[in-house]
């Protein structure tokens, strides 16, 4: 045997070679704990709509993600081989960094499934919300009901109460978003608004400047969840697009849906009016995700699988 190969009796690549076989075992694993994760839009702030997209490192049969207080399962997109899903930041939400956790199990094969978990951290900023100086006026059973007026404002309360906050598990929407009527935009998301010169609660939806009979469109696919008149929305449709997405259409003077009908994007679902707390004929909408209100333009904005 060679014994320049050899110093103290042992081979004097074996460094190297121990070296070498080091690395080589620890680069499956750090290959392994690889995630990609991204958010659209990648500012967000309090109020926003955000569509997260994941690349696992392994081949997953499911992914769930858990988001400020949120639990939600991400759809499959074959075209980019990436996981996806709808949340969103409620308007409560302080500035600061949130975590999105992963979970994942990776498809059955020739070897057994397993758990994987990642996180990453998202900013979130304060959104800056228009404060609206002008004093609107409504009539005064809006402001100051009568008992039986005061009883009808509590059924309309349990009604939303009842079905607002469903969340059913198929996701029903697909692709973007789209405007319910061509107009324009007379009342933005979070501003705050003065009635008979009390301020209100911030505007949690988004208004259209349209005159009565106005046809108003589905903004996505869905299951019509709620088509019945309440005391401050009036003629009220609510979508529900799945997995605790709801789309909400109010005022409307006439219905073109009926409850637990299935309707496509684009689809007539009413028209508009100015019925319940109204100003004068508008189109006010609004999105809401699970319990929580979310700004519509911003959806409107997303490029979505």
């Amino acid at each position: 045997m060679n014994s320049g190969l050899f110093r103290g009796g042992f081979p004097k690549f074996l460094p190297w070679a121990l070296t070498f076989l080091l690395l080589s075992a620890a680069l499956p694993r750090a290959f392994a704990a690889t995630w990609s994760v991204r958010a659209q839009p990648t500012h967000l702030v309090n109020g926003s709509p955000v569509l997260f997209r994941v690349k696992p490192p392994s081949r997953l049969k499911l992914v769930k993600g858990s988001w400020i207080g949120h639990e939600f399962a991400f759809s499959f997109d074959a075209k980019s081989r990436t996981w996806f899903a709808l949340a969103g930041v409620s308007m409560e939400t302080a500035p600061g960094s949130y975590a999105l956790e992963l979970s994942g199990e990776t498809a059955s094969g020739k070897t057994p499934a397993r758990q994987l978990a990642f996180t990453r951290k998202f900013a979130v900023a304060r959104g800056k919300y228009p404060k609206i100086e002008v004093k609107l006026s409504v009539e005064s059973k809006f402001t100051e009901p009568t008992p039986e007026q005061q009883k009808e404002i509590e059924e309309g309360q349990q009604i939303k109460k009842d079905y607002l906050n469903r969340v059913t598990p198929d996701r029903e929407w697909l692709g973007s978003f789209a405007a319910p009527a061509e107009a324009t935009i007379s009342d933005v998301f979070g501003s705050e608004r003065m009635f008979n010169g009390k301020t209100s609660s911030p505007h949690l939806g988004l208004d259209f400047r349209v005159p009565s009979g106005t046809s108003v469109e589905a903004m996505n696919s869905g299951t019509v969840l709620l088509a019945r008149p309440l005391y401050f929305e009036g003629g009220f449709v609510v979508i529900d697009h799945g997995q605790g997405l709801l789309t909400l259409y109010m005022h409307l003077s006439e219905f073109k849906v009926k409850e637990g009908e299935q309707v496509k994007r684009g689809q007539v679902i009413g028209l508009s009016g100015g019925t319940g707390r109204a100003t004068g004929p508008h189109l006010h909408v609004a999105v809401r995700w699970q319990g929580t209100y979310l700004d519509p333009a911003a959806l409107l904005k997303l490029r979505l699988p």
